[in-house]
């Protein structure tokens, strides 16, 4: 039997930290730098450089520096596309520092700096050096504003603190193609097996729950991967498949939103489950009903409107026979036609709160239907102008920081839209410009030139990036509709 004071010992005896405890660390006080450079940039945009909350903020950012460089040995603070990182480590944003995010990430696109590295020694006064000038106006181009920035820096003796350009990313054409492929792959096979699933509700016999979480881990896996390829798919709307075709969109959208968010893998997984199964209920509506192209009875409006309790029945079921749903989903089928101010349908009886989960795809939901061609509706709304609807119009009822991401993610101008540009040339968008601050200049591929001839190859084009006179050569001045133009979107994303 151990003795008393050996079982005290090995009680008392610090516990070491885990491999992770320096990811945990720089995740938890890299938000505090992130938050503490934001209000420093905040206050000596308002106050005169004496004021006491400048001061105080200034003392802060540098005391939490000062720990980070003694701790890791170094504190490099890095952007890359939407991201930040602090020393390699990803910070996660979400709905508490939204804000500093999207601020900071323009502010470093407009000044062309992509890295900012602190050193041992970095005092109050640098600090103040460099924001002051990070933030004033400018109109130089930003290679040239961050020279200008580093030189001043150096010339006043200020070397604690370096700045430095983005880091670029070579694109291998291999590579790029293998994403496509490995993209298309698992579109193909979610709406296949999406597919089998509600035929199987539909004729009374139970789904595997285990096939539609590998469908749902290959999505999640897809975006954390490449989101771009897989987005991209959605635009290619099949009329004929639409039932399945939607909830596959649905659930990219959400996971793609959800990553936006800063939701961690576990929960990317939970939300697009949630997400491919929002809509189970419809499996048990009259297909007649469902692709019915004139007005609606009163009836059949009812019926369609059951449709998310009845996703819940269907849902519960399920659990019932395999343990692996979860109660989330049944909660996502049920609320992601409610409002914020819980109008929508089914109707409450008793007050509640809307789950995230619900909002994003709620929000997911909305656009793609809209978006889509339907039944009833054989042409669909242009991607603009549902996200403009869903943003200004309150009654709409989705929540609006969920919007402001969803537009974020994919741009004012969503992948699959045509555009006139103001050379008079026509383009698809194929990928939103990943800065918070370019949503209007996506990349688009030009599909004809000014007098209407098809170029084939189409030229890819970044309408973000400026020439020697720090101008745009190319602009949106209009979306059009494809249809008019007898261009099929899906030649040009796939």
């Amino acid at each position: 039997m151990a003795s008393p004071i050996r079982v005290y010992e090995a009680a008392a005896a610090p516990k070491r930290p885990g491999p992770d405890s320096a990811t945990a660390y720089l995740r938890r006080r890299g938000r505090d730098f992130i938050t503490s450079l934001y209000g420093t940039l905040r206050a000596i945009k308002l106050y005169p450089v004496e004021h006491t909350a400048v001061r105080k903020s200034l003392a802060e950012l540098t005391e939490i520096g000062h720990e980070i460089v003694a701790r890791e040995r170094e504190l490099e603070f890095r952007v890359s596309g939407e991201f930040i990182f602090i020393n390699s480590t990803r910070l996660r944003l979400d709905l508490t520092n939204y804000a500093s995010f999207g601020y900071l990430l323009r502010l470093c696109r407009e000044s062309g700096i992509g890295m900012i590295r602190v050193h041992d020694g970095a005092t109050d006064r640098a600090w103040l050096v460099l924001l002051s000038r990070l933030d004033s106006a400018s109109t130089e181009p930003p290679d040239a504003r961050r020279e200008s920035l580093a030189s001043h820096m150096a010339n006043s003796g200020f070397t604690s603190i370096e700045v430095g350009p983005p880091q670029d990313e070579e694109t291998d054409p291999e590579q790029t193609e293998q994403l496509k492929d490995a993209a298309n792959r698992t579109y193909t096979h979610s709406v296949a097996l999406t597919k089998e699933v509600i035929n199987s509700v539909r004729l009374g016999r139970t789904p595997s729950i285990r096939k539609i979480k590998r469908v749902v881990q290959g999505i999640v896996d897809q975006i954390l991967n490449e989101e771009t390829s897989l987005i991209g798919l959605t635009a290619i709307r099949d009329y004929d498949e639409y039932t399945f075709t939607h909830s596959v969109n649905v659930c990219i959208f959400s996971v793609a939103l959800g990553r936006r968010l800063g939701m961690t893998k576990l929960q990317l997984f939970d939300l697009g489950l949630s997400a491919l199964m929002h809509d189970i209920g419809k499996s048990r509506l009259p297909a007649g009903v469902l692709q019915k192209s004139d007005d609606l009875s009163d009836d059949e409006w009812k019926s369609i409107a059951a449709h998310p309790w009845l996703g819940v029945l269907v849902l519960f079921q399920l659990k019932g026979q395999q343990e692996e749903v979860t109660y989330r989903a049944m909660t996502v089928a049920y609320e992601h036609h409610m409002r914020g101010d819980l109008s929508g349908y089914p109707q409450v009886i008793r007050p509640r709160s809307l789950s995230m989960t619900s909002k994003i795809v709620a929000v997911a939901d909305g656009y793609d239907a809209a978006t889509s061609r339907r039944a009833y509706r054989t042409v669909p709304f242009p991607p603009s102008a549902v996200l403009q609807e869903m943003r200004d119009n309150p009654r709409r009822g989705m929540d609006a920081v969920v919007v402001k991401a969803f537009i974020n993610l994919l741009g004012i101008y969503p992948v699959g839209t045509l555009v006139v540009l103001d050379t008079f040339e026509l383009a698809v968008v194929t990928a939103a410009n990943p800065s918070f601050d370019a949503l209007s200049r996506p990349i688009v591929k030009i599909v004809s030139d000014a007098y209407g001839n098809m170029l084939v190859p189409p030229l890819e084009v970044d309408l973000a990036q400026v020439d020697g006179n720090g101008d745009y050569p190319r602009t949106i001045i209009k979306t059009a509709d494809p249809d008019r133009y007898g261009i099929n979107i899906g030649d040009f994303i796939v």
